[in-house]
């Protein structure tokens, strides 16, 4: 075999590796590029998942927010409707109250309206002897019953006539313009026992105070239906 053969075979073999070397790069490019398309689009479903998921977590925070913001704005409905309730029912009550300062306008019905509020004290506490504190208005009106209320009382209960005392420390006058806000009594009496521990309101004031509590489901009911009583 001489040089140009050497040569022929030299370039023959150098050809075979230089094609199958370009053959195994074209096989690693196709492969690589396979895995990376691959794990392309394992990264973009990911990220798809993760937006996703980010996205229910915001729209569900929205959707929790609007609940919360709409518990609070029906909450203050009810409050401002349950406000205006007790506005209309305590707007009522001092207009009760207003009415209560007419009775001791009228002499003779007030005075006795007097003996019977001071008999039916005597009855409650039967005490043989009492101290009856009164307005300093009423104390000529409470003289002027005070024999015939202990009389009636001795009737009805059948016992001794009682000592009653009227205090010289008078209940609040009847409320005015000019002191809205300080102690006041439309009128009537509060009895108690000599020693102090047995103590009977029986003031008009006293009176509404426990008729309207007692009245104060029916009203309410009256007023705003069966829902709101």
């Amino acid at each position: 075999m001489n040089d140009n053969d050497v040569q022929k075979q030299i370039q023959q073999m150098v050809r075979f590796i230089r094609q199958e070397a370009e053959e195994k790069a074209n096989e690693i490019s196709v492969s690589a590029e396979e895995e990376f398309n691959i794990e392309k689009l394992q990264l973009v479903e990911a990220e798809k998942k993760k937006i996703r998921q980010e996205y229910e977590r915001k729209e569900k925070q929205v959707q929790i927010q609007k609940k919360i913001e709409y518990s609070m704005q029906l909450n203050a409905s009810r409050i401002k409707v349950l406000q205006a309730q007790d506005d209309l029912v305590n707007s009522m009550k001092e207009s009760a109250s207003k009415e209560l300062l007419r009775v001791s306008g009228h002499h003779h019905n007030y005075r006795e309206l007097l003996k019977e509020l001071i008999v039916q004290s005597l009855l409650r506490l039967k005490e043989p002897a009492l101290l009856m504190r009164c307005r300093k208005d009423d104390v000529h009106h409470v003289h002027h019953v005070l024999h015939s209320a202990k009389e009636e009382y001795t009737e009805k209960d059948g016992v001794h006539t009682p000592e009653v005392i009227v205090d010289s420390i008078h209940l609040p006058p009847a409320p005015s313009h000019h002191d809205t806000h300080g102690l006041s009594c439309s009128g009537g009496v509060v009895l108690a026992s000599r020693d102090g521990k047995i103590v009977f309101e029986n003031t008009l004031d006293s009176r509404l105070d426990v008729a309207f509590r007692k009245k104060l489901p029916q009203i309410r009911k009256q007023l705003f239906g069966s829902v709101a009583a």
